[in-house]
């Protein structure tokens, strides 16, 4: 057979996953001399993974990135099959059949749970899940969520938690200016929050939001936002340890909380809580199997032998009053066919991108991982383009020495082919094109960034494709 990247063929990968790690791979695999061809798979009818299903709806500015995917999208050898699930159209074997190397890019899909009493009483509820439906994603827009009660409890401080709290205390009017799903604006638009407290386990030198994500909660219009103030302070134990490696910008964070502890309230609609040093032990049943509340314990820190920080329940309990739950304490991977996982750190075991063997620790030939699936839920949107860099080297150090897969049927037309044949309702790039000039185009209309189709049926029907 030929050597892979020379013109007959050239290199031919697929990606699982068009989220950023997966365009961030296909970007760096046209950077190379050799010859290139990325088909870049995911199960949603739409790419761009959680720049459209994720981030909030009020960070417009953060979703400017596709217009780099874009860029990547329109290289000669890129093609986008969206709407194509790995696993149910195409399993690992059809992959091997057509491309020298297939590289992972799925994420970390479900959320991790607390564990406590409690957890599946009616109105408690994975952020994620939540983040999802708010943003219009098509496997979540059937789920429903009971806005009526009065106070609702997030547990976490990272950022998801504050998008979360912060879409759960913005205006209807602010909302409305977004590309929030159409049914959720209504949903909030009838909401009877009224106050929002997040729940942080460590303290407030430990928190895992950011600071314009922390700093943006004290600008809301209809919401005060507060902090204990003994719950603002670092512990001793905090303290010594910035004093010992000082650090701005958690510095600056512990500035900002403690701001947010002097202010008085403003009479604003709303109210936002952020505590710390508190941990749920217990999802309180309102005695008709729904929330009714939520018993937490005052936590204190300690130092292990490596060093750490880490909570430790005291022995004083507090129950805070809650009829919705929303959990955002991190987040994992589900397995994938055909792939080695490891259940615990609910990613595939990897070296530098490259899938091992459990058993023999050794590299599976062909096979790679970037992004969340390969390091799990941390970092940034940026964060996977290095990521996804490192995993690219050593798939093409791999095909250099010729450790790559033999495809029987490396041509581009026998995967769109298989592709056709297992899902004719398939989605191109320029399919995607068609439909986000339509949603820009009904946003418009609306003075909104887009109005989302929130299935793959409504899409089919606006591109003329419909049954």
């Amino acid at each position: 057979m030929p050597d892979a990247g020379t013109p007959s063929p050239p290199l031919r990968v697929a990606i699982v996953g068009a989220g950023p790690a997966g365009f961030y791979a296909a970007g760096h695999l046209f950077k190379q001399e050799r010859p290139v061809e990325v088909d870049l798979y995911d199960k949603l009818p739409t790419p761009h993974g959680l720049v459209r299903a994720g981030v909030a709806p009020d960070h417009q500015k953060i979703k400017s990135v596709t217009r780099v995917y874009d860029k990547i999208a329109a290289e000669d050898g890129f093609r986008f099959f969206g709407n194509v699930t790995y696993g149910k159209h195409l399993g690992l074997d059809d992959l091997r059949r057509h491309y020298h190397a297939v590289v992972f890019t799925t994420g970390a899909q479900v959320d991790r749970r607390l564990g406590i009493p409690g957890e599946d009483l009616g109105g408690s509820h994975s952020a994620t899940d939540f983040v999802a439906w708010y943003n219009g994603h098509p496997d979540y827009r059937h789920l429903a969520f009971d806005l009526s009660a009065e106070h609702v409890v997030v547990v976490g401080v990272g950022n998801v938690a504050v998008d979360v709290a912060r879409i759960l205390c913005r205006t209807p009017e602010e909302l409305a200016a977004t590309d929030i799903a159409d049914y959720a604006l209504e949903a909030l638009r009838a909401s009877g929050v009224r106050t929002v407290t997040m729940l942080g386990r460590r303290g407030p030198a430990q928190a895992a939001f950011t600071n314009p994500e922390v700093k943006e909660l004290g600008e809301l219009e209809a919401a005060d936002v507060y902090v204990p103030p003994d719950e603002a302070t670092p512990d001793a134990l905090s303290r010594a340890h910035l004093d010992a490696a000082p650090d701005r910008l958690v510095e600056k964070k512990l500035g900002i909380l403690e701001d947010f502890a002097t202010r008085a309230p403003s009479g604003k609609p709303k109210r936002l809580v952020i505590r710390f040093l508190v941990s749920p032990t217990e999802i309180l049943d309102d005695g008709r199997g729904r929330v009714g509340g939520v018993r937490v314990v005052r936590n204190a820190l300690y130092e292990t032998d490596d060093g750490r920080l880490r909570p430790r329940a005291t022995d004083r309990f507090e129950d805070l009053p809650a009829g919705l739950v929303f959990r955002s304490i991190g987040y994992r991977g589900v397995p994938l066919e055909g792939l080695p996982f490891d259940a615990r750190w609910g990613v595939v075991p990897n070296t530098q991108g490259r899938v091992v063997d459990p058993e023999t620790q050794q590299p599976v030939p062909g096979l790679y991982v970037a992004g969340w699936i390969k390091r799990g839920a941390t970092g940034v949107i940026g964060t996977n383009k290095a990521d996804a860099v490192e995993t690219i080297d050593a798939l093409l150090e791999d095909v250099a020495a010729g450790r790559h897969l033999a495809p029987p049927e490396p041509a581009a037309a026998a995967s769109a082919a298989a592709v056709r044949r297992a899902c004719p309702d398939y989605f191109s790039y320029a399919d995607w094109q068609r439909i986000d000039a339509l949603e820009t185009e009904q946003g418009a209309a609306q003075g909104r960034p887009r109005v989302k189709y929130v299935c793959a049926e409504d899409m089919l029907a606006a591109l003329g494709r419909g049954g």
